[in-house]
């Protein structure tokens, strides 16, 4: 029982066999999946997804690099899209300052933005957050009432905590299982059970032995087992616990 809590279906890699490769996912074991987007053409073509596929929900946002295309009208799709039942969250949203494919401000302004809708329409946050740790925790200290997590987490065990004691979660990709993954490590062991997601962030981040292939929500097994060895329990508990504690998070 698995819940891939950030996917990207919608990813062009998945053109050629997307039905085959949704199908074989459900099949080996998957539950649900949250597809994630990053600007309007993605969030439309997620959303169709999630009509088409009863365990695909989605959520719509514009992620970092595409904050430079975020218009008035972005905000108003962003509040027609949550009313509808599969919209669960607003999300990919942050700042990136490793690749800047935006300017710095326009992510800033962008990522408040969305931080004011999630506010003003109820729903929870997905955070990207890549060399931007301090600027981002600045950002949702201003928001104590809205619910996040920080997806395919790279920040420090004090950070963590203080993400934690606002009542977010994390999320962990299969950069678990890489061999320079110490820090996130650490962080799963002080992270308390309850507080976990696992996700694929497919197509990207395959887990070892997998790494450089195209991900999908079949390795979500090779991330249970991680947090498994962490945590001192079974694979089927850890699968379990991060499945519930998916459903948790988007009030599924």
């Amino acid at each position: 029982m698995y819940f891939d809590t950030h996917a990207h279906y919608t990813d062009e890699s998945f053109d050629n066999d997307r039905d085959e490769t949704i199908k074989a996912v459900r099949e080996s074991g998957v539950e649900l999946i949250m597809n994630a987007s990053s600007d309007n053409e993605s969030c439309v073509k997620s959303l169709e997804l999630s009509e088409k596929y009863p365990f695909i929900y989605s959520a719509v946002g514009w992620h970092p690099h595409e904050a430079k295309t975020f218009t008035k009208e972005s905000e108003e799709l962003i509040r027609r899209w949550c009313t509808l039942p599969k919209v669960r969250a607003i999300g990919e949203i942050g700042l990136d300052f490793y690749y800047d494919l935006s300017e710095r401000d326009v992510q800033r302004g962008v990522f408040i933005r969305q931080m004011e809708l999630a506010r003003e329409l109820k729903k929870p946050v997905i955070v990207h957050d890549r060399d931007a740790h301090a600027e981002c925790m600045e950002i949702i200290r201003k928001f104590p009432n809205i619910k996040g997590v920080f997806h395919c987490y790279s920040g420090s065990a004090e950070m963590a905590k203080e993400i934690l004691d606002m009542g977010w979660y994390l999320g962990f990709t299969g950069a678990i299982t890489f061999k320079n993954a110490r820090k996130a490590l650490e962080v799963i062991e002080m992270c308390p059970n309850d507080r976990i997601l696992i996700e694929t962030d497919c197509p990207y981040l395959a887990p070892v032995p997998h790494r450089g292939k195209r991900n999908d929500s079949r390795f979500l097994p090779y991330m249970a087992q991680k947090v498994a060895e962490i945590k001192g329990i079974s694979v089927e508990d850890a699968a379990e616990m991060t499945y519930l504690n998916g459903r948790r998070f988007f009030e599924i």
